[in-house]
């Protein structure tokens, strides 16, 4: 099944035809080859959609619905190396704080029709709103990861305030004890003074 979109070029009108059927092996693997080679070059997934659109006269939105429901689950380990080319790739850049600006929409002048207009609008839409979700998932593990070092934080601040007590209240004890001694040791002296001439006057006697 096939849908049809006005475009208009310099000949003047040209019908699109956009597929509908059932997809192929070969389409996928074409899928799969663009996307991960947007993915390695820092370019975005919606970029991806749109090139093999354009290849394979499908809409963005339905090449960005085939790969998160299906082939991309099939290419977990081909997407972490391309992840990683990315990273090696952009190393030594500096880095810029990454934010999401809305999606560029915008009308060609091939794109003559409301409905098209339309149609070219709500696709972008859904495609950024599908990269945003995926981005989300991606950073899932780092907020999950951000929370339990916090955690772990917390908890050590919590046993340094534990010990910090237990080492003053141990200084407390030794000072206690400290004093006891000395106490005791002033006793022992004043007895042994207090005995000395009495063991003097004992040995004059004899």
């Amino acid at each position: 099944m096939h849908i049809y979109v006005i475009r208009l070029n310099l000949g003047g009108i040209r019908l699109t035809a956009m597929r509908q059927d059932a997809w192929t092996q070969d389409e996928d693997l074409l899928l799969a080859e663009v996307t991960l080679k947007h993915i390695r070059e820092g370019s975005t997934q919606l970029l991806a959609f749109e090139e093999v659109g354009e290849k394979l006269s499908r809409t963005p939105a339905a090449c960005g619905f085939r790969w998160n429901s299906l082939i991309r689950k099939q290419y977990d380990t081909a997407i972490s190396l391309a992840k990683k080319q990315r990273k090696e790739r952009n190393k030594g850049k500096s880095s810029k704080k990454e934010k999401w600006n809305e999606p560029e929409v915008y009308v060609s002048q091939n794109e003559a029709t409301d409905s098209y207009r339309s149609s070219a609008f709500i696709d972008k839409v859904i495609l950024f709103l599908q990269d945003l979700k995926l981005k989300n998932a991606e950073n899932a593990p780092l907020g999950e990861e951000n929370h339990s070092l916090r955690q772990q934080l917390l908890d050590l601040e919590s046993r340094h305030a534990e010990l910090q007590d237990s080492l003053e209240r141990l200084n407390k004890e030794y000072s206690i004890v400290c004093e006891d001694y000395k106490a005791l040791i002033g006793i022992m002296d004043r007895a042994r003074k207090r005995r000395e001439p009495q063991e003097l006057e004992t040995m004059q006697q004899k």
